[in-house]
C-alpha cells in the first residue's frame, strides 16, 4: 500500500510523544530521529556506535528539539535479558512508549544461496528479525501504556516478492512482514496500538550503495526526502491503519 508521499506534518505532530528509533546513528534512522524531534517528540536514540548517536543527540539539541536519550545496544549480541533491562530502564525514565521505528538492519551479501555463509545468514536474521521481535515483546507493556502508539517495521521490496541472490536479507524481510501481520492482529482489539511495515524504497544510504555499487546515488532520494511517510505513520493522522504495508516513495 502507498500513502501520502507529500504529507505535510504540522509542527506539533509528535509533541509530548516518546519515540524509539533503532539504527539512529546514520542514514534513514538519523533522518527519522531528527524529523521526529523537530515535530516535538522526545526521541530515544538506539544504536551500536555511541559516537554516532552522540552526534545525532547534539544535532537535535542544536535544533531546539526536546532533549533526546541515548541507548547503546548492538542487536547482534543482545539477549532477552538486555531487552527486558531496556524495558525496565525506559519504564523508569518515561513510563510509556508512543512509537517505535525498527530501522536497524544488515544487508548481508548479494550472492547465490548455494554460496551463502551460514554464520552470516544467522547474523542477518538476528539483527533484522530476531532482535526487533524480542525487543517488541519486551516493550509491549510500555506501548500499552500509551493512548496512541505506532510500531513501524522496516521492510523492503524483496520482502514482498523474492528476488534471486538476496538471500537472508529478503527472507528476514518476508519474516518481518509476517510478524507485523501476527502482532497487528493481536493488538487490533486494543484500539490504541497500530503495527505496520514501511518500505523506504531506493534511498541514498550506505546499504543501498553496497547492494548496488554501480548505481549513481545522485539519482536517488535522500533519507530526508522520504520523511513525510515516516512522520505520517508515527503521528495521529495514521490512526486506524493497522496491519498494513506502506511505501515511502511512489512507484516508478
Amino acid at each position: 500500500m502507498t500513502c501520502k508521499f507529500d504529507y505535510e506534518a504540522p509542527a506539533d505532530l509528535l509533541r509530548d510523544r516518546i519515540v524509539l528509533v533503532t539504527g539512529a546513528g546514520d542514514g534513514i534512522g538519523r533522518a527519522a530521529a531528527l524529523a521526529y524531534a523537530r515535530h516535538g517528540a522526545t526521541v530515544i536514540l538506539l544504536g551500536r556506535t555511541i559516537a554516532k548517536l552522540e552526534k545525532v543527540y547534539d544535532e537535535i539539541e542544536a535544533a531546539g528539539g526536546p532533549q533526546p536519550a541515548i541507548f547503546p545496544l548492538n542487536l547482534e549480541g543482545a539477549t532477552l535479558k538486555d531487552y527486558h533491562d531496556m524495558a525496565e530502564t525506559l519504564d523508569k525514565e518515561f513510563g510509556r512508549l508512543d512509537g517505535i521505528l525498527h530501522n536497524a538492519g544488515l544487508l548481508g551479501r548479494i550472492t547465490p544461496f548455494e554460496q551463502y555463509n551460514p554464520e552470516l545468514w544467522d547474523q542477518v536474521m538476528q539483527i533484522n528479525i530476531n532482535g526487533p521481535v524480542w525487543m517488541t515483546q519486551a516493550l509491549l507493556p510500555l506501548l500499552k501504556s500509551s493512548a496512541d502508539a505506532s510500531v513501524v517495521f522496516t521492510s523492503s521490496s524483496v520482502g514482498r516478492k523474492g528476488r534471486a541472490y538476496w538471500g537472508a536479507y529478503a527472507v528476514s524481510k518476508f519474516a518481518t512482514e509476517g510478524f507485523m501481520e501476527v502482532l497487528a492482529d493481536e493488538v487490533e482489539h486494543l484500539g490504541t496500538i497500530r503495527v505496520n511495515t514501511l518500505n523506504p524504497g531506493a534511498t541514498r544510504t550506505k546499504m543501498r550503495a553496497n547492494a548496488y555499487p554501480g548505481e549513481d546515488p545522485q539519482t536517488l532520494r535522500t533519507p530526508e526526502e522520504i520523511m513525510p511517510t515516516y512522520l505520517w505513520l508515527m503521528g495521529p493522522d495514521s490512526k486506524g491503519c493497522n496491519g498494513q504495508r506502506f511505501d515511502a516513495q511512489p512507484p516508478k
